[in-house]
């Protein structure tokens, strides 16, 4: 075997961390793959024989692809504020099976992707390489371009913000998400009674403006109507942290589509809010619950 054919064979070897890594740190499979293979043609041009730790090379190289993917997206988001909303549902990407994606969503967390996707660019490679793949903060400081005691305090920063304050110790919450889950229960198994028992007789349900448009009601009143609305349906909602209080997020192959954010009184749901619109979800707190 000829001294590249070898250096592809141990490229082939670490895809598959790269591309997980990759994943995590992108939130979208399309993505990871054009980073996993931007790692490989750095590689090609470099004189990888010299390499000592390839797996270390490789990481640090596709670790700061998508720090600049990140960045990108970010600065390009920030400049098409006006673009129809309706581009932000979830489509195909070229080349990627959706029915992998998800999978390999729901095999991370639905929930932990949407909430990576809350956090600086940064914060969010040094959280994923330093909490997911123990990499030692000197190697990831020089990638973010910090210190490594600043490094250590971005993935500090980043480890508040995904795990929120909701642990099992708070009654409120573990009361909260008891009734979210009794809710989430019955609205998958089209259980109408289950429903009504966790719904206030006058509950309102309220959607946003893109709500709507993805194919929801404006407003229902009454809990007869607002559990026929959600009767075999919610089975790609998964709970989260949302502004404190336990919330669904709808977010297929862990883009996230909307958010449910719910009202308790009495420990029946009392209100139901769906928001859609991007500027909207932009300023909710979201992070993961403990339990």
């Amino acid at each position: 075997m000829d001294e590249r054919n070898l250096l592809a064979a141990r490229f082939e070897a670490e895809r598959p961390r790269l591309r997980q890594a990759a994943y995590r740190m992108l939130g979208s499979l399309g993505e990871a793959e054009d980073a996993v293979q931007e790692a490989w043609l750095r590689l090609s041009r470099a004189d990888g024989g010299a390499v000592e730790n390839l797996a270390g090379w490789l990481t640090t190289v596709t670790a700061r692809v998508c720090l600049d993917m990140l960045r990108s997206r970010r600065s390009r988001r920030e400049t098409s504020l006006d673009a129809d909303a309706t581009d932000d549902i979830p489509s195909r990407e070229a080349g990627v099976d959706p029915e992998e994606e998800t999978l390999l969503a729901d095999s991370i967390g639905i929930a932990l992707l949407v909430v990576l996707q809350t956090l600086a660019p940064a914060e969010r490679i040094a959280f994923v390489l330093h909490d997911m793949f123990d990499l030692p903060f000197d190697d990831i400081a020089p990638i973010v371009e910090r210190s490594p005691e600043a490094t250590r305090q971005l993935a500090s920063r980043a480890r508040r913000r995904v795990r929120g304050g909701g642990t099992a110790a708070d009654e409120g919450l573990v009361a909260q998400r008891g009734v979210v889950d009794a809710f989430l229960a019955a609205s998958r198994s089209g259980d109408l009674q289950g429903l009504l028992a966790v719904l206030a007789p006058d509950v309102v349900f309220r959607g946003d403006a893109l709500a709507v448009r993805y194919g929801g009601p404006t407003e229902l009143h009454g809990a007869e109507a607002v559990a026929a609305s959600f009767s075999g349906r919610a089975t790609g909602a998964r709970p989260a942290l949302v502004d404190g209080a336990v919330a669904l997020l709808v977010a297929p192959r862990g883009k996230l589509l909307l958010v449910l954010q719910l009202t308790l009184k009495d420990g029946k749901i009392a209100e139901i809010s769906a928001v859609a619109e991007p500027e909207r979800l932009a300023g909710l707190d979201m992070a993961l619950l403990d339990r």
